[in-house]
């Protein structure tokens, strides 16, 4: 009893573990700046936008530097917090 409880722990962990890495991949992050990139892209297109393909540049850059100073703003937030 007490040990498939800690096995189901165990891999429950490992899961977590898991997400987190997907979480902070560069191929999350490739695949999300990709599928944005095509999505504004076409969208521009179709609304006749001004050299859509170039524009679409803008969210994905969005997109970027959000996720790399994300973690800084994460850490000062942390540290400003009180523990439980």
């Amino acid at each position: 009893m007490v040990e498939e409880r800690l096995s189901a722990i165990e891999e429950r962990n490992v899961r977590v573990q898991m997400d987190k890495a997907w979480e902070r991949s560069y191929t999350r992050r490739a695949v999300i700046s990709i599928l944005t990139y095509f999505t504004a892209a076409i969208f521009m297109e179709v609304n006749d936008f001004l050299h859509p393909w170039i524009t679409a540049i803008v969210p994905v850059l969005g997109y970027l530097l959000s996720t790399l100073s994300l973690p800084w703003i994460k850490q000062y937030w942390l540290s400003r917090q009180k523990p439980l």
